[in-house]
């Protein structure tokens, strides 16, 4: 099955949860709900243990989600203006691949909307 012919009109809310996905699978391809449940959390729990371990998670067609260290640097209680240091962490990133970057940008241009460009971050 194409991943253009999934339909997501059944949704009830505006964000895609563990939880619809698992729907989805379930009536569009015909595994079990206890199939549909475990085959989502089990990718989220593969893509969530590669990032822990510092592996990138690449995802052809969609993008990729790296562990990026961030620098130590000076902070600043908002309240009471105080300096405090804020130590080095690590954060997930996620970089859309230029697939998805078109698809997004072409479902802009259908609606009819003006054009916007934006960034996330310094690339």
């Amino acid at each position: 099955m194409n991943a253009a012919e999934f339909t997501l009109e059944a949704l009830e809310t505006p964000a895609l949860t563990k939880a619809h996905l698992a729907d989805l699978l379930f009536e569009q391809i015909g595994l079990n709900k206890r199939e549909s449940k475990d085959m989502v959390e089990a990718f989220f729990e593969l893509v969530a243990s590669s990032l822990i371990e510092g592996t990138d998670v690449k995802i052809s067609g969609f993008g990729n989600f790296q562990i990026r260290v961030k620098a130590p640097r000076p902070g600043r209680n908002p309240r009471t203006g105080e300096a405090i240091p804020i130590g080095e962490r690590r954060v997930a990133t996620f970089h859309a691949s230029a697939k998805l970057k078109e698809q997004i940008h072409g479902s802009i241009d259908q609606n009819g909307a003006s054009e916007v460009e934006w960034s996330l971050g310094a690339e």
